[in-house]
């Protein structure tokens, strides 16, 4: 939850020496993955929230699994279908919004971010 990439180095470095000889593969397992989990440094800061969520889409079909799982075999394959769709209709109502939407532009235009604010690069 740092707020620079410089300093979640740090703080994985720190985590590593003060853990590595009681937990080693939890150690080795972050320093292995350091550059991926640091990833969403290079988007727009507004959008760090959704990228570090965890399995978005479990969360999006947990509804239906709810509700799924207790009516088993009570359905024919068209009317469960129907009863899912009504039901991800219903979910979508209050699914969290993606913030910063405008900010997309900017990745699919090329802009460089770091730390999570735009890099000015010189025009040659």
């Amino acid at each position: 939850m740092s707020d620079c990439k410089d300093n979640a180095q740090k703080a994985i470095d720190l985590f590593k020496e003060k853990y590595q000889d009681k937990y080693p593969k939890a150690v080795n397992c972050l320093i292995k993955d350091r550059d991926t989990l640091l990833t969403f440094y290079k988007f727009p800061a507004i959008h760090w929230a959704h990228i570090r969520t965890t399995n978005p889409i479990e969360s999006t079909f947990a509804t239906l699994r709810h509700r799924t799982r207790n009516t088993n075999g009570a359905f024919s394959k068209e009317s469960a279908l129907s009863m899912m769709f009504q039901l991800a209709m219903e979910a979508q109502k209050t699914y969290k919004k993606i913030s910063g939407l405008e900010r997309l532009a900017d990745i699919i235009n090329g802009i460089v971010f770091e730390d999570g604010m735009p890099v000015e690069t010189e025009v040659i």
